[in-house]
């Protein structure tokens, strides 16, 4: 699997329930999950075994979808979901991690995929720094409010 995932890890000015909230109530996801663009929460079914759908309005007009089934949840720890990123990511697996250090939250966020040839091309169109641009928004909103 590890020729499958890619993974990021970094440090969040904030304390983990707090980052907590934000990837699991819908009025703090609507607020960072879209580096600033416009998120409409179609359904966030925080369960296992429930679905969560984002819609982002595009300025061309189209609709960016992500949605998902969760399959883990181990509050305030880990997360695990399939995930579609629609047009540019499918059929992939994430796993958002928790940890607790002091006032600050240390994150790490892994994504597999089907195959080895599809994460290197995901790795190629930008995963690092698209993910990256999108923890960077969710680090500067926990710490506001």
């Amino acid at each position: 699997m590890d020729n499958r995932t890619l993974t990021l890890k970094r440090i969040f000015n904030a304390p983990r329930k707090l980052v907590w909230e934000a990837w699991t109530q819908p009025k703090h996801l609507a607020e960072w999950w879209g580096r600033g663009m416009d998120v409409q929460i179609e359904e966030h079914n925080f369960s296992v075994g429930g679905k969560w759908k984002f819609v982002m309005p595009m300025p061309d007009g189209s609709m960016f979808i992500s949605e998902g089934i969760y399959s883990e949840i181990v509050a305030p720890e880990k997360i695990v979901s399939s995930a579609e990123f629609k047009p540019i990511t499918e059929g992939v697996i994430f796993t958002a991690l928790f940890e607790e250090d002091g006032d600050k939250t240390k994150f790490t966020f892994s994504v597999l995929h089907p195959t080895e040839e599809y994460r290197k091309q995901q790795e190629q169109m930008g995963f690092y720094n698209g993910w990256a641009s999108v923890f960077d928004i969710l680090d500067n909103y926990v710490r506001s409010i």
